[in-house]
């Protein structure tokens, strides 16, 4: 079998009315992935405009991009660092007291490269309460990171994240349980 990308389609999945992505594409690029640092306060207005479940105290740097808003819901008191990517082409559920890192990325889609025309392979993510993905590291489609799991700098998460352990490394494996301060 040959990949075959001229027979490529996307299947069942739906970004959304047309109207609103091509919108949001504009205000994802000069408002969220832009340099400038535009007040919190507007960014998270601009998130449940557009349909995303937002609660209180999101902190969201520059540079990040988010592909779906009305397929997000983030928990209280959440930290998306800088040059994150939310690439939601499915749902993404992050907890409370979640810290996504520098260049974070979570992605909810890949290809299936068992099949010619390599469709869409898609899967949920879902982040659970004070869960901290470390700098430049990949949440893969259909993860569940546990209650308090870390996923430390530049590792892959390509199986579910057991609750308040540390993983590490690509693919990555758990390496020690995370203590509780305070």
């Amino acid at each position: 079998m040959q990949t075959d990308l001229s027979s490529f389609t996307i299947g069942n999945y739906s970004a959304g009315p047309k109207w609103k992505v091509f919108v949001w594409h504009f205000i994802n690029y000069f408002v969220f992935y832009s340099a400038i640092p535009w007040p919190y306060s507007v960014k998270r207005a601009l998130l449940k405009l557009f349909g995303a479940q937002i609660g209180e105290g999101l902190i969201i740097k520059t540079k990040v991009r988010i592909k779906n808003p009305w397929k997000l819901q983030i928990g209280h008191h959440c930290w998306i660092g800088e040059s994150v990517w939310i690439d939601n082409l499915e749902d993404v559920k992050i907890g409370n007291h979640v810290c996504l890192s520098q260049g974070a990325m979570l992605l909810t889609g890949n290809h299936d490269y068992t099949v010619s025309d390599f469709p869409y392979r898609l899967g949920k993510i879902i982040l659970e309460d004070g869960v901290w993905i470390g700098a430049k590291s990949v949440v893969c489609p259909g993860i569940v990171c546990k209650s308090h799991s870390i996923l430390t700098v530049n590792s892959v998460a390509t199986k579910e994240l057991q609750e308040w352990t540390i993983y590490a490394g690509n693919p990555a494996v758990s390496v020690r349980k995370r203590k509780s301060v305070g």
